[in-house]
């Protein structure tokens, strides 16, 4: 064999778990944006050599931008060997990728191969791979969703977290979004991925499941934050069977202090973002609930924001938009414990199929 082997998308996903190394070797700027699942970046141009040889390649000329990139792509190259993977074997059998399988791909593909290392290199890059995606997201999936559809604070993302951890197949759209899925669900800690990451994130998940074995996923909207789910998905969960997940109000009041802990260290936070329902409620309204969180009577605003704004959404949507939602399996907690969602996820792993 001769490497590095070319191997287009097509040939290159049904191994991608056999790679021992995915590399990508694009900016860090394109890498964050979106990349291949489990790839790693070592960029052969960072993003200001890549604008550096950009910008002298329409200025100067083209050979002048050739001869400053290379040697920054040698240096570059040079290091990620020496820093990376100089203890790795003969054996060793990286995917390398780009932009579009050319020249930056390409020269790193060269140099480790030379090395002795049995190289594949994407033909057509993450182009390539975007485009698989794109179709693949556009089509149905052909598996059997189960949709867990609840209020707010019945404790629908712990229970899918539970079924994950007893073997279930999960689709967490909240957890790939980094997002809670409503107005005040922005998560503190971490910025939610670009669209083209949340996507890859999806395909990346459904790809992986079972079709013989069902999928249990939450009833969101068509926007986890500022994300979009894939309409063809979405049309699919929307026509598939339901679970009622219920909790008593004092309990879902409990849970929500619990998951948006950050709001009671910072009461600011929170009214900021109650300002989004303004439209809906009126600035009295929101100016009283902002009072409430200023004064620390968080637990009466969270049962409010469930009776006058939150329960009220849910009844108008679940029926319209989840068409099986009246044949839905009944699910009832008695409580918040860990307990009692290890009970709710095995009733269901045993009688939904």
């Amino acid at each position: 064999m001769k490497y590095p082997e070319v191997l287009g998308i097509a040939e290159v996903l049904p191994q991608l778990a056999s790679f021992d190394a995915i590399i990508d070797a694009r900016s860090p700027c394109e890498y964050a944006q979106d990349h291949l699942p489990g790839a790693i970046n070592a960029p052969v141009l960072d993003d200001e050599q890549r604008i550096r040889v950009g910008t002298m390649y329409k200025q100067v000329g083209s050979f002048e931008a050739k001869k400053l990139g290379g040697a920054l792509v040698a240096k570059n190259i040079a290091n990620h060997i020496e820093q990376l993977w100089l203890e790795q074997p003969r054996e060793w059998r990286p995917l390398v990728y780009c932009w579009r399988g050319g020249n930056r791909s390409g020269a790193m593909a060269h140099i480790l191969s030379k090395i002795g290392w049995p190289v594949v290199q994407l033909d057509g890059g993450y182009k390539a791979f975007r485009a698989e995606v794109n179709a693949a997201l556009e089509l149905a999936p052909q598996l059997r969703f189960k949709v867990i559809c609840g209020t707010t604070g019945s404790g629908k993302s712990r229970l899918l977290e539970v079924l994950a951890a007893q073997g279930a197949q999960v689709l967490d759209l909240e957890q790939l979004a980094a997002h809670r899925g409503s107005v005040l669900g922005h998560l503190p800690s971490q910025a939610q991925p670009s669209q083209k990451a949340f996507e890859t994130r999806i395909w990346d998940c459904l790809r992986r499941c079972d079709p013989a074995l069902p999928v249990f996923v939450e009833s969101e909207s068509k926007k986890v934050g500022n994300l979009r789910v894939p309409a063809a998905l979405m049309d699919t969960m929307r026509g598939a069977d339901c679970i009622a997940l219920t909790l008593s109000r004092a309990d879902r009041v409990r849970l929500l202090m619990e998951d948006y802990a950050h709001f009671l260290v910072s009461p600011a936070t929170l009214n900021a973002q109650l300002e989004h329902l303004t439209a809906l409620h009126g600035k009295e309204k929101i100016r009283r609930w902002q009072s409430m969180a200023d004064s620390g009577a968080m637990p009466q605003l969270v049962d409010e924001l469930l009776a006058e704004h939150y329960d009220p959404a849910y009844l108008r949507s679940i029926d319209r938009n989840f068409v099986r939602y009246g044949d839905a399996v009944p699910l009832a907690l008695g409580d918040i414990g860990a307990a009692d969602f290890l009970a709710g996820a095995r009733f269901l792993i045993e009688n939904v199929h």
